[in-house]
């Protein structure tokens, strides 16, 4: 059986998650060898944004974060892959390296291309922020649990109230989509 070929280099935090990366699909990764990225190491990025495209595949946890911000804040037009914590943790510790081949292959058939500003332009919401309330989605004692599942289906990563919201328009997610989710989360708590 031939590994998922991703034509895009495939940015990590380091050697262990390379390996898991390249056991589950055949592709290349930088590494940015923690979360210090160096302007090397962003240079190297951009270069191959610029040739093949990138897609920004960090651990879920606060530094994972922290590298996904700064590569999108440095270099445009990067792609997005998610994967829910609880797919990326063996034993208390969080990594790629901890995912089954399964779940990578997963995130990286669900990338999403980031938004890039130009000017004046803005955002484009799914749903507004009025409705984004009135949905669950902050302000209930369930709301945490409902945004991390939703973020799950749609592959997009975890985030606050605040942030959440923003991901959905920056990862640019169709009202149809998020209705989709939204329902499907819904029925699975019943």
């Amino acid at each position: 059986m031939s590994l998922l070929k991703v034509d895009e280099v495939i940015v990590v935090e380091g050697k262990k998650d390379t390996q898991a990366i390249q056991r589950a699909v055949d592709a290349d990764t930088i590494e940015t060898n923690g979360s210090a990225i160096s302007e090397r190491v962003l240079r190297e990025i951009d270069r191959a944004r610029k040739r093949r495209g990138v897609i920004v595949f960090t651990d879920p946890d606060s530094a994972g974060e922290r590298i996904r911000r700064m590569v999108s804040e440095k270099v445009p037009n990067v792609k997005h892959a998610f994967l829910p914590r609880e797919q990326a943790t063996k034993a208390g510790q969080v990594g790629i390296e901890f995912a089954s081949k399964e779940a990578i292959v997963q995130a990286l058939k669900q990338v999403r291309t980031q938004k890039v500003l130009h000017g004046k332009e803005s955002l484009i919401y799914p749903i507004s922020w009025d409705d984004y309330r009135d949905q669950g989605f902050m302000g209930k004692p369930y709301s945490s649990t409902f945004r991390e599942r939703v973020a799950d289906l749609l592959g997009i990563g975890y985030g606050n109230a605040q942030k959440f919201y923003q991901r959905l328009a920056v990862l640019q997610v169709s009202p149809e989509e998020l209705a989709r989710a939204m329902e499907e989360v819904r029925r699975s708590l019943r």
